[in-house]
């Protein structure tokens, strides 16, 4: 992957760092903080090849040198990833890696050394690790990676390059799933539910979440031309399929995508829709409801969604949302 690449993704990230880079003025420490699958390993492993190659084009790195080949295949002797050994990373991997400043490079002078899921470092492992930052050298770049930049000691913070990385815009996403082969529908819903690609690709070769939509379409064609059956419904065709709290959470999910495409219909801006193959539908719908009745759903099926988080009986609180969008 190059920069250039990345750039689609991370623009201003990718900004930052490859300009930092002409200007040799790389900080020593770097903390990447974003949501799952907005690329942060990806752009950390992109500039560990840039630090180390030596037949780098400005600041593009060949990706065909020994160095490059063996960042790509993560076996580079002077490039250290540390993970979560079980939930945290303990004191002992981090005094590993303070084992490795002391050493020359296997390469060359210089390392690089990833920390994964930074917030999860214990007490004792992030004091550890300030040891580094605090004696910092020319020649070793760190890179923390986290998801929950706010569980990181400020003394961490203080010494390192904050770099936000942003939600992949589902546009991308969805020419990502299609060059995967996925179809409209599926990456447009996908790419709703999450904005990390791997979870999208899981979403979409899931055939339950195929099933999943076309129960929460069902449910919304009762509603609008059969409410006295809504109920009826709901039992046979709904609760029986969503057994499990995280699924009804997502057909919730799915529910609110559907009114809020129903608001964009009613806003002509039919360019926004999730579920594009059902406009027809949706048109028909609108021709029956208002932005106020839309808007009043939305917040209901937002109540039901918490309510669910409060560990409330499933079917009641289904019961209860049927009823209320089968007012308008």
């Amino acid at each position: 992957m190059s920069w250039e690449q990345l750039s689609k993704r991370q623009p201003r990230v990718v900004k930052t760092l490859t300009n930092t880079v002409r200007k040799d003025r790389l900080a020593h420490a770097y903390v990447f903080e974003g949501g799952h699958g907005t690329g942060k390993m990806d752009v950390a492993l992109q500039l560990a090849k840039t630090f180390l190659c030596r037949e780098k084009t400005d600041v593009e790195p060949c990706g065909e040198c020994r160095d490059c080949r063996r960042i790509e295949s993560g076996n580079h002797p002077d490039v250290h990833v540390v993970q979560p050994d079980g939930q945290s990373i303990k004191i002992d991997q981090i005094r590993g890696l303070q084992k490795e400043f002391a050493y020359h490079g296997m390469e060359s002078e210089k390392k690089v050394y990833i920390v994964e899921h930074a917030d999860r470092m214990t007490v004792q492992a992030a004091n550890s690790l300030l040891k580094f930052l605090e004696e910092p050298t020319s020649s070793t770049i760190a890179i923390l990676l986290t998801e929950q930049v706010h569980r990181l000691l400020e003394t961490i913070m203080s010494r390192s390059q904050v770099l936000s990385f942003s939600p992949l815009p589902s546009d991308q996403l969805i020419a990502v799933l299609q060059n995967e082969g996925i179809s409209l529908p599926m990456a447009s819903m996908a790419a709703a539910l999450t904005n990390d690609t791997s979870e999208a690709l899981e979403i979409c070769r899931e055939e339950w979440f195929a099933q999943a939509r076309d129960k929460v379409i069902q449910l919304t064609e009762e509603l609008r031309s059969r409410p006295n059956q809504a109920l009826v419904s709901l039992q046979e065709n709904w609760l029986s399929f969503f057994k499990e709290k995280d699924q009804l959470d997502n057909a919730l999910s799915l529910l609110l995508i559907w009114y809020k495409d129903l608001l964009f219909i009613q806003l002509s801006e039919p360019e926004h829709l999730v579920f594009v193959d059902q406009r027809q539908a949706l048109e028909q719908q609108a021709l029956h409801t208002s932005q106020k009745r839309i808007s009043e759903n939305m917040l209901a099926v937002l109540t039901a969604k918490q309510r669910l988080g409060a560990n409330v009986n499933p079917q009641l609180l289904m019961e209860q949302l049927v009823l209320r969008l089968r007012e308008g």
